[in-house]
């Protein structure tokens, strides 16, 4: 979504230099070739960048140990900013199934707590979002990534999305207000960008990948590769760090931001 009255109240609120972020979801803590080459990464910080870790909370229909999951959380909340990923069908399905998305997300959220973690930055499964999740979030004061700045092929019609391309605070009501940092960019659109001259035009650019893309070579090349050569074109940053930058980011209804496929 692009909002021109945007453009005024950007110049005054964001700071002069363009920001980049970088985020993993990290499904698959609990495999030793996933989870070691996704600690690599994080511990490596390519161009500068503190991946943050958006970490799916172990699936209580699947055999995950818990303290084995908690003890890996805390070890990628050492080395970066912590997220909160929700698969809302189970491990292998990220989707919501059927009603009640906003159910799993406070379950998942007491675990966090009860756990001693305080995740900063939120993704639904799949981009999922929808008007009740979105408040549970705000009024839990996270950030929240779940908005892409390009529409998702897979979504089928009637499906919630979220489509924007830069950080807003999206407003609701009983002055709930949610700070979205969109996905701006995928792996691939991130190298496409880079080759072309204006390729990356947005205000704050933010990369994200899956965990399991790591386990793969080149794909974990690619990765690092493309965050080090955008060290070159944006400063990088973190998720936190770019939350205190944004205190004053313009305002938009949610209402004007989620709508269906």
């Amino acid at each position: 979504m692009r909002a021109s009255y945007f453009d005024s109240a950007y110049a005054d609120s964001i700071p002069e230099k363009r920001y980049a972020i970088a985020s993993c979801h990290v499904e698959r803590p609990l495999d030793d070739t996933v989870w070691q080459a996704f600690e690599r990464l994080q511990e490596e910080r390519p161009g500068g960048f503190a991946i943050a870790a958006l970490l799916r909370p172990p699936d209580p229909d699947e055999d995950e140990d818990p303290e084995r999951w908690i003890a890996r959380a805390f070890a990628a909340a050492g080395r970066g900013p912590l997220g909160h990923h929700t698969h809302f069908g189970g491990a292998s399905r990220a989707w919501p199934t059927g009603p009640g998305a906003v159910d799993r997300f406070r379950r998942e959220a007491e675990w966090f707590e009860q756990a001693g973690l305080a995740p900063t930055l939120y993704c639904g499964g799949g981009w999922y979002m929808d008007t009740e999740l979105a408040g549970e979030l705000a009024a839990r004061g996270y950030a929240d990534s779940s908005a892409t700045r390009f529409p998702l092929p897979w979504r089928r019609p009637g499906d919630p999305q979220m489509t924007l391309d830069r950080p807003a605070w999206l407003t609701m009501g009983d002055g709930l207000r949610l700070l979205e940092l969109p996905l701006t960019r995928s792996l691939g659109s991130l190298w496409r960008g880079m080759v072309r001259p204006s390729g990356l035009d947005e205000p704050v650019l933010h990369v994200c990948f899956h965990d399991w893309e790591l386990a793969d070579a080149r794909r974990r090349a690619a990765v690092r590769a493309g965050l080090r050569l955008l060290a070159r074109r944006r400063t990088p940053t973190d998720v936190d760090t770019l939350r205190i930058s944004l205190v004053d980011a313009p305002e938009l209804p949610l209402a004007h931001v989620l709508a269906s496929a």
